[in-house]
């Protein structure tokens, strides 16, 4: 069973993050200039395995927006999608008859991604009205629909967020507890700039290129594992690649 890390190791069952970082980088855990950039380490960290995984547990949907007569718009500010922002949208689903909240109590009617271009030049006009049919992302706010909506309705919609990162008040995340080895090695390749720089012109040009390596390594496992959680492993199934069978599923 793993062992995994929480910010200072209060959670049961886990070690202290600070703790292993600190004696890995040989400083004192009290450092001031060590704590102060820690919260900036916990995120380098994060943001590499969350962009280089597409993790599948950062999946999420809601029907927390909608769209209303008069406006193709759906709003989505920064930081309001559940658990945290959303990154990636993926799927956007119309709930239909309009006015129906609940989408189990409803139909999700998935609208069809396309382009500005062709949502301007078909749908472009607000006289244009009918059941939302395409979406489009305008910006990372901002989802467009067409033709103009006859009526006022939620959406659904199915996307990829940022969860919080680990701190002092958030003590550990999915990151920490299951894949505590891969984070400690792409937190101490932010250390080994904050000790001794990237560069060949310090006294160990070495250092960050060793920890890239080992967290390059471990990575390439985690990935066949979260494609194999999402089904996209060989021929599209569960299964771990096999280096014998012949031809792949």
């Amino acid at each position: 069973m793993t062992t995994g890390l929480s910010y200072d190791g209060t959670v049961a069952g886990t070690t202290s993050y600070i703790t292993q970082i600190a004696t890995m980088a040989v400083v004192e855990e009290t450092n001031a200039e060590f704590l102060k950039i820690l919260p900036q380490m916990i995120t380098y960290a994060e943001n590499r395995m969350y962009r280089e995984l597409d993790f599948l547990f950062t999946s999420a949907a809601t029907t927390n927006y909608g769209v209303s007569i008069g406006s193709r718009a759906i709003n989505v500010p920064y930081n309001t999608f559940p658990d945290g922002s959303l990154v990636v949208p993926e799927q956007i689903n119309l709930i239909t008859p309009a006015g129906t909240a609940n989408p189990d109590l409803g139909t999700r009617v998935p609208l069809t991604p396309t382009t500005k271009e062709f949502l301007d030049a078909v749908y472009g006009a607000a006289s244009s009205t009918g059941e939302p049919k395409y979406w489009v992302p305008f910006d990372d706010y901002t989802f467009l629909v067409g033709p103009y909506p006859n009526a006022n309705y939620t959406v659904e919609i199915v996307g990829t967020y940022r969860p919080a990162s680990m701190s002092a008040s958030n003590k550990s995340t999915f990151i920490s507890l299951n894949l505590p080895d891969i984070f400690i090695m792409a937190s101490m390749i932010y250390v080994s700039a904050y000790q001794r720089n990237f560069g060949r012109a310090n006294d160990d040009p070495q250092m960050a290129v060793t920890y890239e390596s080992q967290y390059q390594a471990l990575l390439k496992g985690a990935m066949v594992e979260e494609a194999r959680k999402k089904f996209e492993a060989s021929g599209w199934s569960s299964q771990s690649p096999s280096p014998v069978a012949t031809p792949s599923r």
